[in-house]
């Protein structure tokens, strides 16, 4: 064999290394990148399923705090930022729903997947504002309360105050209408019971006596109404028996009755030497005799006399 068919086969045995060896490298390079593509496509479904997992952390702690103000959405049903939150909230839901059903197998679904999340990141965005600018306006509302709460607090300290005072002025308006009621009240002075005898005399044994007089004064009083007034005279015995019956007269919501009456007209001048009798018709005793004089309602007077035998 001579060097030239020695060289050819040599060749070609490299040619054949050669050939080998590319398409070994080619193989590895296409195996190296399917690799690389997989993980690739693996790596973005991770950072898919964290953004997808860090969103609904998102979702779930802005759903907590609004929880935490939703009591106060009663005063607020009407108001326009609830309204938008609300809306935001149900976008935000429909959107966290369609991204968990959605696959991510071929890269036009990943593309699609991330496009989704950042449609979703967006509309969390724009809830959160939305949930501060709610939030703010319920602590504004609060402070408005609080303030109301306060000024109810003093507008009813100044009532119970007021409520104070005019109890005190009706206290003072009734003590004064019953000074004012006393100081009408007719007055008497110098009561005196003296037993007589069938002459009209004086009589000191009293089982002799025919007949009691009764002698007082009205003194004069400006403030006492002017008119006829009736005076209604009772006669106790010693024994506690009313002597005589005259009658009767109203006194505090009840009928008394009475042993001697006696009309005068009084204009507001001194009545002095006023009498009043009463005949005896019973047989009398020693011992002390009660006199009472009533007149409009009121108890006059009311004196005891010791009269022996």
């Amino acid at each position: 064999m001579n060097n030239r068919k020695v060289f050819i086969i040599v060749g070609a045995v490299l040619l054949l290394l050669l050939i080998g060896a590319i398409v070994f490298s080619v193989t590895q390079v296409t195996s190296l990148r399917q690799e690389v593509n997989e993980a690739h496509a693996q790596n973005e479904q991770l950072q898919i399923a964290n953004d997808q997992l860090q969103l609904s952390n998102e979702i779930s702690a802005i759903n907590s705090e609004f929880q935490h103000y939703e009591n106060q959405a009663v005063e607020l049903a009407n108001d326009t930022i609830l309204a938008k939150y609300t809306a935001a909230k149900a976008k935000v839901e429909q959107l966290m729903n369609e991204l968990k059903q959605q696959k991510a197998n071929s890269q036009a679904e990943i593309n699609a997947k991330n496009a989704k999340i950042k449609e979703l990141q967006g509309e969390i965005a724009t809830l959160r504002g939305l949930l501060r600018h709610y939030i703010a306006q319920v602590d504004s509302l609060g402070k408005e309360n609080a303030g109301l709460k306060a000024e109810n607090a003093e507008i009813r300290t100044v009532n119970e105050s007021l409520s104070t005072q005019v109890q005190d002025i009706s206290q003072k308006n009734e003590a004064l209408n019953q000074r004012m009621t006393l100081a009408e009240k007719l007055n008497v002075t110098g009561v005196s019971l003296q037993a007589l005898n069938g002459k009209g005399k004086n009589e000191k044994n009293v089982t002799k006596a025919k007949q009691f007089k009764v002698t007082f004064t009205i003194p004069q009083n400006n403030s006492t109404p002017v008119g006829p007034k009736t005076i209604f005279m009772r006669l106790i015995s010693p024994e506690g028996t009313l002597l005589g019956n005259a009658g009767s007269f109203p006194f505090e919501g009840t009928s008394v009755a009475c042993s001697a009456k006696k009309t005068v007209e009084y204009a507001g001048d001194e009545i002095s030497g006023i009498t009043m009798y009463w005949d005896v018709n019973t047989a009398l005793n020693p011992g002390d005799y009660t006199v009472e004089l009533f007149s409009d309602n009121y108890r006059l007077t009311s004196r005891r006399f010791t009269l022996k035998k």
